[in-house]
């Protein structure tokens, strides 16, 4: 995610890690589901809160925060809203939808806004279904999740439903034990002379929690 989302020295400032020490960024994500007059989901809010480490990062390199006092001003918040909207054309953004067995596309993000608290960037941004969606016979399904594992996304709070009041949202945690054997079974078939920064397998799916939507059949 880091290089996509317009601050690639982050990239710089985590790779010194060791090579296989994944994520090397985490964020608390939480997930909104719009709904139109029709009753279709139509749009998602999504929010992202940065870890103490990546925040200070960027608002130092930013020189957002010059007295250190942790209180950013209203111009400084004005020149963080958006920094990580400038996305790589096709960069699904990290948050894929689905219903059923079908991936429904998203737009691009709009209505971005930035925040800074107890040590932590909050960005938030919409993301508006390409073709809004009938929620009844078969759940929607969002997921948050890089898929070279590079940030980790942890879903907090419970997902909140706007424009209908018969659905509900439930979130629904990855089998992790499944997970690292895959990852390792992956990892085992590099070369070995492999980057494994550059090679490193796209498993950032089988780590991803759901959140999973459902509403009554009739609106």
């Amino acid at each position: 995610m880091a290089q996509h989302l317009g601050f690639p020295l982050l990239a710089s400032l985590v790779l010194p890690m060791p090579a296989l020490a994944h994520p090397h960024i985490f964020i608390d994500t939480t997930v909104e589901v719009v709904f139109d007059d029709q009753g279709r989901a139509s749009a998602l809010r999504i929010g992202w809160t940065y870890d103490e480490f990546i925040s200070l990062t960027i608002i130092e390199d930013r020189m957002l925060d010059p007295d250190y006092d942790g209180v950013l001003t209203p111009e400084a918040i004005v020149d963080l809203s958006g920094f990580d909207m400038q996305w790589d054309p096709g960069f699904p953004g990290d948050t894929y939808v689905f219903q059923g067995d079908a991936a429904l596309p998203l737009t691009g993000p709009s209505d971005w806004s930035a925040g800074y608290a107890d040590g932590k960037i909050t960005s938030t941004h919409l993301r508006k279904l390409q073709t809004a969606v009938a929620v009844a016979d078969m759940p929607l399904v969002v997921k948050s999740y890089d898929p070279g594992f590079y940030t980790a996304y942890t879903v907090v709070g419970m997902p909140v439903i706007t424009g209908r009041d018969d659905c509900m949202a439930d979130v629904f945690s990855p089998d992790t034990d499944a997970a690292d054997q895959a990852l390792l079974a992956a990892l085992a078939q590099l070369p070995t002379t492999a980057d494994a920064e550059i090679t490193y397998p796209e498993v950032g799916a089988s780590y991803a929690q759901e959140v999973r939507v459902t509403c009554n059949a009739a609106f």
